[in-house]
């Protein structure tokens, strides 16, 4: 052979050896590892092509650059220490002392008393009390959403934020770049002829070339005078406001927050419009006074953190649960030590239930669930289906006082891909009322039926089967 010929074969074997050495070390999963490392060792040329195209966990690297920019100008804290008064974690009760330590050792903050939260059912409920809140207004209203419709719920909202910024109070709205697109007009354009500021959170762009089709703000936050806040799983369109019975009405949860835990969901919102426009804003100075007795940790989750702790704190506290574990979710896709946490806990004598959407407006993660239900039902975990309408309720409830709040879905995108805002609250009035509605809900499901699932035939099982072997991206 020529120099040439042995010389391309050196240069090619580095190659592949040097993808794999990456996979090697970079890898969580040990399948994935050794997957790649035979891709690229057996196929030395297009094996590394493959590895560079699908292979590099491009979101995580994009999102740590993305945190880089923020804190080298603006730290990203939660503010505890203006509510020193108010941490009352030693508070709890001896049976939730452990369930708040798996949070405080993940998060390293810890549980803010004097707080109250209220359950909103539904756009019939939130709507209103947050546009009170808006119209009440005098000095702040910071406004996050994934979704803001320009439709009739969305026009609602823009008057009284209208009316807001006429009164002189500061108005900021925030919406996700690819969120926005859900609706027409886009509401950006909407709120700029109106004169309300407006940012989108990684917007796509034609020139230069950008699309994060993850790295998505899911949060939703609404923060007036820092006194009051909103947040859960809830987007502003009109389809969540049942009284109107549109054929694609959409049931959620979401929740008033009064005390000193709104502190911090304004500290998240201030962050996340500081990377959206590079201009910090200043906030009102203000102690949002003792309002109840519930005891809150924000949960602030993205693919910017150095470890994917809303699923370690997820996994975690499931597995402190001794009676119950209750769980409502639209997308029902979570990783395998969720998974295991869950089997775990019903091996304990744990009951488990889960509900889920009877159908789903995304068919593939219906398709995808499927795959893994099986294992589930035959360690005797319940799972029903929620009847239309599409129940989007993020919803995890454990024992008798612990509830995590937000707008998390159990499924990749939401653990790993998006940005996403949720509260652990603990508290036995809320916990009660919330169990009260699950209840409720579960009563007019169906259970799923083990019998219907095994006799799928054989193209349903493979549909099924090859769209959970996507469920990382759906």
């Amino acid at each position: 052979m020529h120099f040439l010929e042995w010389f391309s074969i050196f240069i090619v074997s580095c190659i592949g050896f040097t993808a794999a050495g990456h996979a090697l070390l970079h890898k969580r999963d040990s399948r994935s590892a050794l997957g790649w490392v035979a891709v690229c060792l057996t196929f030395p040329l297009a094996g590394p092509t493959l590895y560079i195209l699908f292979g590099v966990n491009r979101v995580r690297r994009s999102a740590s650059r993305m945190r880089r920019a923020r804190t080298t100008i603006y730290p990203a804290s939660l503010s505890t220490s203006a509510h020193s008064d108010y941490v009352l974690s030693s508070s709890l009760p001896q049976y939730s002392k452990r369930i708040a330590q798996v949070g405080h050792s993940i998060l390293g903050t810890p549980c803010l008393g004097g707080n109250c939260v209220e359950p909103l059912y539904n756009g019939d409920q939130a709507y209103p009390a947050m546009l009170a809140a808006i119209e009440s207004a005098t000095q702040s209203i910071y406004l996050a959403s994934y979704i803001l419709a320009a439709d009739s719920s969305g026009k609602r909202f823009i008057y009284a934020l209208e009316q807001a910024m006429s009164r002189g109070v500061d108005v900021r709205v925030l919406v996700d770049g690819i969120g926005e697109k859900y609706s027409w007009p886009f509401i950006s354009r909407v709120l700029r002829k109106t004169n309300i500021p407006v940012a989108l959170f990684t917007p796509p762009h034609f020139f230069p070339p950008e699309l994060h089709l993850n790295l998505r703000n899911h949060r939703k936050i609404l923060v007036v005078d820092g006194q009051i806040g909103f947040t859960g799983g809830m987007n502003i369109r009109q389809g969540h406001v049942l009284a109107k019975a549109l054929a694609a009405s959409t049931t959620d949860l979401h929740f008033a927050v009064r005390g000193p835990i709104v502190t911090q969901l304004q500290d998240v919102f201030v962050e996340d419009w500081f990377f959206a426009t590079a201009k910090q804003l200043t906030p009102p100075v203000t102690q949002a006074d003792p309002r109840g007795d519930c005891l809150c940790r924000a949960v602030v989750n993205g693919p910017d953190a150095q470890s994917e702790c809303l699923n370690a704190l997820l996994t975690g506290v499931i597995s402190t649960a001794t009676h119950n574990i209750r769980i409502m979710t639209p997308y029902f896709l979570p990783p395998r030590s969720f998974l295991g946490a869950l089997l775990s806990a019903r091996h304990r004598g744990v009951q488990v239930d889960i509900i889920l959407p009877s159908t789903n407006n995304i068919p593939l993660v219906h398709w995808a669930a499927q795959h893994i239900l099986g294992d589930l039902a035959q360690a005797d975990i319940h799972i029903w289906f929620q009847p239309p309408p599409f129940c989007h309720t993020k919803l995890l409830l454990i024992d008798t006082c612990y509830v995590h709040l937000g707008s998390a879905n159990l499924d990749s995108r939401s653990l790993r891909l998006n940005f996403e805002l949720t509260l652990e609250v603990f508290d036995t009035g809320l916990a009660r009322t919330l169990r009260h509605h699950f209840n409720a809900i579960k009563k007019i499901s169906q259970p799923l039926n083990t019998d219907k699932l095994a006799a799928r035939n054989m193209p349903t099982r493979l549909r099924d089967a090859f769209f959970w072997l996507f469920s990382p991206y759906l």
